[in-house]
């Protein structure tokens, strides 16, 4: 059905039975419940033996899931564009217009999910800018004119099947999962979901965002694992000086150097220590997509389970001699530190980087970049391109009166300085030649180390140990989902 179209009521029992919920129960019924249809748990204090069969999600629970980690239209920047003094506000921080189901710093959506079940590994990926806005001309955005096959259709538009098979690692104890989690975890029949965070992107952003403050306050960034290394006679000198304590000391390298420091544009009041930097509060969205998950789970009358699995590194490897079918990123380390004279940088400064899976999901560093210059010139197209973020005003306007009004907010809403593009790709250079990677003082891809565990439960083993109360709701589930 298309957007166009009148919608029509479902007659799905589960999908009446899904909107009927209300959130406010959502919140209250929301726990974990853990172990799934055909797990037997045969050691400790309560001891069960299952005698039924796995039963893996249907096709149509796992794209209403899919669609709690999705897009669900556009945003608004429903903010000022003049500083209270009168002056400029940048009004063009996101990376976004497409709107997901859960907040995202800046609009970066950068947190992709990692879907495994019987099938295989699946990439949800995240439909951006004009593509999100067609989905939503071939499916209708608001989910309760969804028919079945408008589900499926949605998550069919999302899904990019990456391997065959499962997930999987050769034992389910420590280092690949964390204490009893690996006895019940990625069971057959389970359906899981792993996010990874990238981080290039939203750290170039954050960057740009950073030095668009005015000069003489923009920051001054220092790499806080580096001591100051004079690079000119000037810096030579200013070093002898804090030496004998005519200046201050300089304990820190600034990156850009003294010149940087005392050009006038950033403010040595106002240090940025890139180790304090880390994910830029990027990951943070991937925690409100789990809650989303579970909310879902719940109304679907599913039970679903948080847990630390699979353990860093494991995850990003593949090596099906080993046993080990994880993600398979790619990795990659442009520098190695093997001296014994100087000092390693910290961790993960000092260690490869798990860059991306070619051709699927690939970081916007190297070895996919060569030239750091480019990769900041890379998002100023994504944002300020011809069909970037704050141009296309057909895909801005959508969360907007009209077009018009949209337009004016575009027209306004400026864009970062020349010295703010200049000094990032001075950063951003200096992080490669100096560590050999980019980021440094944090990963290109962040794993928040947990995923979600979404399935039929075994409700005998519920009615053996548990209140009543408890999985009533699942219990009730078979009948009207006709499991």
């Amino acid at each position: 059905m298309s957007a166009t179209e009148e919608p029509t009521t479902t007659q799905h029992a589960g999908l009446q039975d899904f909107f009927s919920y209300p959130f406010a129960q959502a919140i209250q019924d929301r726990r974990t419940r853990r172990v799934a249809q055909g797990t037997s748990l045969k050691h400790g204090a309560q001891p069960y033996e299952s005698s039924n069969a796995p039963s893996p999600l249907t096709p149509l629970e796992e794209a209403i899931l899919i669609a709690s980690t999705s897009v669900t239209g556009a945003v608004m920047h429903d903010g000022p564009t003049k500083k209270v003094d009168g002056s400029p506000e940048l009004g063009t921080m996101f990376l976004e217009v497409a709107g997901r189901a859960a907040s995202s710093a800046d609009n970066a959506q950068a947190t992709s999910f990692f879907m495994t079940n019987d099938e295989g590994v699946w990439l949800i990926e995240r439909p951006r800018g004009a593509r999100a806005l067609e989905l939503f001309t071939e499916i209708p955005p608001r989910w309760e004119d969804r028919t079945e096959d408008d589900w499926l259709s949605f998550a069919n538009a999302v899904k990019r099947k990456v391997y065959d098979g499962r997930m999987s690692f050769p034992d389910k104890q420590w280092p690949y999962f964390l204490g009893w989690n690996g006895q019940m975890t990625n069971a057959p029949g389970t359906t899981q979901f792993l996010p990874v965070v990238d981080n290039t992107r939203q750290y170039i952003n954050v960057l740009l965002i950073l030095l668009s403050e005015p000069a003489g306050k923009a920051p001054l960034f220092i790499d806080d694992w580096q001591p100051f290394k004079p690079s000119n006679a000037m810096e030579w000198a200013a070093w002898a000086a804090s030496k004998i304590g005519l200046v201050d000391p300089i304990p820190y390298q600034p990156i850009g150097g003294l010149k940087q420091a005392r050009g006038g544009y950033s403010s040595m009041d106002v240090p940025a220590p890139l180790g304090s930097v880390t994910t830029v509060r990027t990951d943070y969205e991937a925690h409100f997509l789990f809650q989303n998950l579970m909310l879902t789970a719940e109304a679907l009358r599913l039970g679903a389970w948080v847990h630390g699995a699979p353990m860093i590194p494991h995850v990003w490897d593949r090596d099906p001699a080993k046993g080990v079918l994880g993600l398979g990123f790619r990795q990659y380390q442009g520098k190695t530190f093997d001296s014994r004279f100087k000092r390693w940088p910290p961790v993960p400064a000092s260690q490869p980087a798990y860059v991306g899976i070619d051709g699927v999901l690939e970081g916007l560093c190297p070895p996919y970049v060569n030239d750091m210059d480019a990769a900041v010139d890379q998002v100023l197209e994504e944002k300020f391109g011809p069909d970037g973020t704050y141009t296309n005003a057909d895909v801005f306007a959508q969360s907007y009166k009209d077009k018009a009004t949209a337009e004016v907010y575009m027209k306004a809403a400026g864009h970062p300085p020349a010295q703010a593009i200049e000094y990032t790709k001075t950063i951003c250079k200096y992080l490669v030649e100096t560590y050999g990677r980019f980021p440094a003082h944090t990963d290109p891809f962040h794993l928040p180390g947990i995923w979600l565990q979404c399935s039929h439960l075994e409700i005998e083993y519920y009615e053996q140990y548990a209140n009543p109360r408890h999985v009533q709701r699942q219990a009730e589930g078979r009948e009207i989902w006709g499991r």
